[in-house]
């Protein structure tokens, strides 16, 4: 049950929805979340900026990627993001 919980979790705040519609409630979740969860969410957030029209409930290897090693996926999804916010064709 706990990796459904999880994956639930980093959806929610990928998306934004729920509890996590609140950016103070976005922050806080930084201090409360364990990392394989944040790694995950952060993924999820950078693959549906690549990929336009995706929604987080389509990317589930995301969640087994960072389970796997939350570490890397979080370096990952850093390394995305500024490709991204540099313009740079990902």
């Amino acid at each position: 049950m706990q990796p459904d919980v999880d994956a639930w979790l980093a959806r929610a705040l990928a998306a934004h929805r729920g509890h996590y519609a609140a950016p103070a409630a976005r922050e806080a979740a930084a201090g409360l979340l364990h990392p394989p969860v944040l790694a995950h969410a952060a993924l999820l957030t950078v693959l549906v900026q690549l990929v336009p029209g995706a929604d987080v409930d389509q990317l589930p290897f995301a969640a087994r990627l960072a389970a796997a090693d939350s570490e890397a996926v979080g370096d990952l999804a850093a390394f995305l993001t500024r490709a991204l916010t540099a313009g740079s064709p990902a």
